[in-house]
């Protein structure tokens, strides 16, 4: 008698140890967009609890996880197919790098032995190759027992260090692969302090506390890596405690509220080329804030140094010296470095802390309230048509009612003006187009903020801008998302008033089909769209759309000769500099 007895082996597959790996790293959203050969692993994700939400471009997907990424800390992921569709997440996976913003980008890819003989397979690219140079890290699975260590990576390098991200490339028959299920489940790996506090030097930390104690005119200049850190507390500790004043760069608005008396917001002209100790914390002397020297710094030409010296809290030190000398790096994560100048602060100065000449103080005080009053008279004003003043006028008083509303930003134009006239009062609730001033971030950005923060999002968006990632309002719609859009519409790229210098029958480049309709595209998807021609017509609507929590886009009809070409950096283009 045949005494062998007919075992089944529990398997499991690629597909479910990818699930399965992020879910044991507390990864519960994936934003991508289905098709071959990655189809199968939404379908099986979504079943296993995560949630997926599918996009109609890989683009805007990969801008959602990104700024996922910088809302959490943890890595946003956006999961794409090969070849084209992983060329479309690589915009969103460099802009994240470059932003710092912790992001996995995961494609299906084709088989490395038809790729390396260039075969001729579907959708056939060296996407590993391709994306090394454009991001943090890159790494490769290709055998289903290594994907535990190839998610952990992943995983550890978008979040570790500076923030940044992280391709992993996933070969096609990856997926199907199959193992025993509890070898499986052993060879995934829960990351254990992916993002490490790093330490400041106590003498870095003295260097920057007797510097600061030798300063007649102090600035703190506040960046988006601020706001990433998540140290609001102790940030306001210091800056509140030193009677420093500060400068918020555009996503650290509302680290402290922008009504704060210490903001010198509203001076910023006065007080960069003024201040002679300026303490960077979590801000880069990049083009934003003209690398440090030049005339914005009292330099007397682009390239000349202004005097100042340099503070900079970073976790990078490859960033010291970039372009300045820095006289005083504190190296570490920013929570850390803050919390370490605040007892350094308490230990040598205590409460015989002196803060900065009142001469600096009232200088300040006395050019920001000009600059706020002047503001206010602008705003008062109600043309016909509106422009930007009288627009934002009425979301400034929106976000002023609803603070913890996220406000997403973009365009020329539109991004300048708001980021001077709307005032934020909470951390990361600005989230814009940053380092690299990148169009086509507002619908992707806007999908990730609610999803996150199930709060209601504002999307300040001009036509050219919404025009990247429009589309994807019938995303908003079909996960029913408290997101209100509103689109300036001014009928072209700055302006709608540029014509052919041929007088021929094409409009000019930057020229729009006039009076466009974009609340329309709203009502094909079955969300709400208004036409606003008033502020008043502005201001029903967005008290709607907070109210009701449904998807709107509102249409708000913009004089076409509002605006300047290319807004406040019209300095870059080269016709500009020849003038």
């Amino acid at each position: 008698m045949d005494m062998t007895t007919d075992t089944k082996l529990e398997v499991t597959d690629g597909f479910h140890l990818v699930i399965d790996a992020l879910k044991l790293n507390g990864i519960d959203t994936i934003f991508g967009l289905p098709g071959i050969p990655i189809t199968d692993l939404t379908r099986m994700a979504q079943a296993e609890g995560m949630r997926v939400i599918s996009f109609r471009h890989e683009q805007n997907a990969g801008n959602a996880a990104a700024i996922a990424g910088f809302m959490t800390q943890k890595p946003g992921i956006c999961l794409t197919v090969s070849a084209p569709g992983f060329l479309n997440g690589l915009t969103a996976l460099t802009n994240a790098t470059t932003n710092c913003f912790p992001m996995i980008l995961i494609s299906g890819s084709s088989e490395r032995e038809i790729v390396d003989l260039q075969q001729g397979d579907y959708e056939e690219m060296d996407q590993l190759a391709i994306a090394k140079p454009l991001c943090k890290a890159a790494f490769r699975v290709l055998h289903a027992e290594d994907i535990g260590v190839g998610v952990a990576r992943a995983i550890r390098a978008a979040v570790s260090g500076r923030p940044g991200g992280v391709y992993l490339d996933l070969p096609a028959k990856l997926f199907a692969e199959t193992m025993d299920a509890e070898a499986g489940k052993k060879s995934l790996i829960k990351v254990v302090d992916p993002a490490p506090r790093q330490i400041p030097a106590e003498d870095a930390v003295q260097r920057a506390v007797e510097l600061l104690k030798g300063a007649k005119r102090p600035l703190i200049v506040l960046g988006k890596g601020a706001a990433y850190a998540q140290a609001d507390a102790d940030i306001r500790a210091f800056i509140e405690k030193t009677g420093i004043p500060y400068l918020p760069m555009s996503m650290a608005k509302g680290l402290l509220p922008d009504t704060h008396e210490q903001s010198a917001a509203a001076a910023r002209s006065y007080v960069l080329p003024q201040a002679d100790v300026v303490m960077l914390i979590g801000a880069r002397l990049n083009w934003l804030l003209s690398h440090g020297k030049g005339k914005t710094w009292g330099g007397k030409d682009h390239k000349a140094w202004g005097g100042q010296k340099f503070i900079q809290i970073d976790i990078s030190p490859q960033e010291a010296d970039s372009n300045v000398r820095i006289d005083a790096p504190v190296v570490g994560d920013i929570g850390s470095c803050v919390s370490a100048l605040l007892a350094a602060i308490d230990s040598t100065a205590g409460s015989n802390w002196v803060k900065p000449p009142a001469e600096w103080l009232t200088a300040i005080a006395e050019r920001k309230n000009k600059n706020i009053a002047k503001m206010a008279d602008t705003l008062a004003k109600v043309p016909k048509p509106m422009n930007f003043h009288s627009a934002l006028n009425v979301v400034r008083d929106i976000i002023k009612a609803n603070p913890e509303a996220i406000l997403v930003n973009e365009g020329a134009n539109a991004l300048d003006f708001t980021r001077s006239i709307v005032d934020m009062y909470k951390p990361r609730k600005r989230l814009d187009v940053g380092t690299w001033g990148i169009m086509g971030i507002g619908m992707g950005f806007a999908v990730a903020a609610a999803v996150v923060s199930g709060g209601q999002v504002i999307a300040i968006e001009g036509d050219s801008a919404f025009g990247f990632s429009g589309m994807e309002v019938e995303t908003i719609c079909r996960y029913n998302l408290p997101v209100c859009v509103v689109v300036f519409n001014n009928n072209g790229v700055y302006r709608g008033t540029d014509v052919n210098p041929t007088g021929g029958s094409d409009v000019a480049p930057t020229v729009f089909v006039k009076n466009a309709r974009y609340d329309k595209l709203m009502d094909a998807f079955g969300g709400v769209g208004v036409h606003a021609t008033t502020p008043a017509e502005l201001r029903r609507a967005m008290e709607e759309a907070v109210r009701s929590r449904k998807p709107t886009l509102i249409n708000a009809v913009i004089d076409e000769t509002a605006g300047t070409e290319s807004g406040r950096i019209t300095s870059l283009n080269p016709s500009a500099k020849k003038k």
